[in-house]
Order: structure tokens, then C-alpha cells, then sequence
């Protein structure tokens, strides 16, 4: 069926923005996004008209919700666009939020982000991803072709050895501690959507080798605190060299982690 989207949505920026792992371009202008047990494929068509091979029930109850199309990103431009002018900045985040255009913040599944960003450390994305991939074939469940991400029952048991030649090094026992602690209840996934975003962080840095980067893109990417801005080499790098070692992100203020993804995406596409 097709589908019209009038606001800013790209999928080749939304899977390359760094914030999802396991989306993909299975083939030439053909994305797949995976959600628990539901699997979509979708194509642009024209402008603001996209091929999906959902139902229009799956469209509306799971993935509307999913690629956040109930915030308007368009106007967030033009909030960062007038937050910009006149500050000897507005070059670089007028640029970055227009080469941007179309991304938008997922709203994905607490646990995956949680395992995949600790995974993340000290990895590029094609590593986090193949990482990632050996984790989904090992222990999660085979629909069609593809493997899902597995949920807490399927991988709560895998011991240091059965998370080893995954590419995981000094991580496996950060992983560890994660199915522990996420098995155990000490880690409440539920409860944790009614805390405040620092009572939030707090609590995901009880688990090992989770520190304040790591806690805010899962409190960005699954719990949707677009407030928060997590700071990695390359926001670090932005920071000092084009902000004059200003947080515009704290200064921006509800929509940081929309700007964040923004000058991530610019600075790492960029560079490269």
C-alpha cells in the first residue's frame, strides 16, 4: 500500500543518523526497519509518498508511532534556524539542520538500545552493526530471513563464553552485567518510562561500563527525552571547534537531541 508523508523523512539519513543499527537498505531505494516481531519494507515513491508492505492497522498502531510522525520536524528547523541568528555560529547550524533535512528520532525498543550503545564504545557503525547481527543470529528468533533482535528471556542466560567471537572484547562483561541486571528487575524497563530524565540516567548508570553518554542515548533514542543531547567524540569535537566551546544544546533546550542528531550526522558525513 502507499502512504503520504508530508513532513521532513528520509530513510537513507535516518538509518546512516546513528542512532539505529539494524535498519537497512536491503536493496536499491528498499529500507527495512525492524520492530519486535514486525518487519517493514518501504520505498520512496514520489515526493512525500512512500510503497510500505504493512497493513494500514500495522502502519497506524506500530509504526507511525515508531518513526515519530506526530512531531512536526520541519518547524524544529525553523526553531534552530531563529535560536541561530546573529550568533557567530548560525553558519554551521543553519547548514547542519538543512543537510539533516529528514532525519527524525526513532522511538525504539529500550533493551536493544541499551545492549547496542553499550556495544558502541569505542566502535565505528559498520563494527557495532556486525556485532550487533552476530547477537541477533546466535540468540534471536529467525523470522523469514531475517533474525530478530532477542528479547530478555532468549539472551538473559548467555554466559562470558557464549558472548565470546561476537566482536564484543572488554563489552561482553558490560553485557553481562546488563542481562543481569535487566533479568534480575533491577532494571525496570516499564517503571523507568516514569522517571524524571536525571533520576533516568542515574539508573541506567547503575549497570557496568554505562556512563553518561551511553545512559542519554537511551534515554533519547528509546524513551524519546529529545531534551537530551548524549556528547561523543563528535558533538565533543563540534563543541570546541564550532561552538567556541559552547553547549548550544543545553542553550536550545527542549529539542537538544534533535539538534544533536543534526550536527552528528553533519560533522561524521563530513568528515568522511
Amino acid at each position: 500500500m502507499e502512504i503520504r508523508i508530508e513532513d521532513d523523512f528520509d530513510l537513507k539519513k535516518i538509518i546512516d543518523s546513528g542512532q539505529c543499527f539494524r535498519p537497512k537498505e536491503t536493496s536499491e531505494g528498499v529500507f527495512r526497519f525492524i520492530v519486535g516481531e514486525n518487519i517493514l519494507h518501504i520505498r520512496e515513491r514520489g515526493e512525500n509518498l512512500f510503497e510500505i508492505d504493512c497493513s494500514a492497522e500495522d502502519w497506524e498502531k506500530v509504526w507511525r508511532n515508531y518513526f515519530d510522525l506526530e512531531t512536526n520536524y520541519s518547524a524544529i528547523r525553523r526553531d534552530v534556524e531563529n535560536f541561530a541568528a546573529g550568533k557567530p555560529y548560525e553558519k554551521i547550524l543553519c547548514d547542519a539542520v538543512e543537510f539533516g533535512k529528514g532525519i527524525r528520532i526513532l522511538r525504539q525498543d529500550p533493551f536493544e538500545m541499551l545492549i547496542s550503545f553499550i556495544i558502541s564504545q569505542r566502535k565505528n557503525i559498520p563494527a557495532i552493526r556486525g556485532s550487533i547481527e552476530k547477537i541477533c543470529a546466535k540468540f534471536g528468533r529467525r523470522v523469514g530471513k531475517v533474525y530478530l533482535f532477542p528479547r530478555i528471556e532468549e539472551f538473559s542466560s548467555a554466559t562470558l563464553d557464549d558472548l565470546a567471537g561476537l566482536g564484543l572484547a572488554y563489552r561482553n562483561i558490560y553485557i553481562k552485567d546488563a542481562l543481569e541486571k535487566v533479568a534480575s528487575g533491577a532494571i525496570d524497563f516499564v517503571e523507568l518510562e516514569s522517571f524524571s530524565d536525571k533520576d533516568l540516567i542515574e539508573e541506567l548508570k547503575l549497570i557496568n561500563g554505562v556512563g553518561d553518554k551511553i545512559a542519554n542515548c537511551v534515554a533519547l533514542f528509546a524513551y524519546h527525552r529529545v531534551n537530551r543531547a548524549p556528547v561523543d567524540v563528535w558533538i565533543k569535537r563540534a563543541i570546541d571547534e564550532d561552538f567556541y566551546g559552547e553547549n548550544v544544546f543545553e542553550k536550545f533546550g527542549a529539542n537538544a537531541g534533535i539538534l544533536q542528531q543534526y550536527i552528528f550526522y553533519y560533522k561524521r558525513t563530513k568528515k568522511q
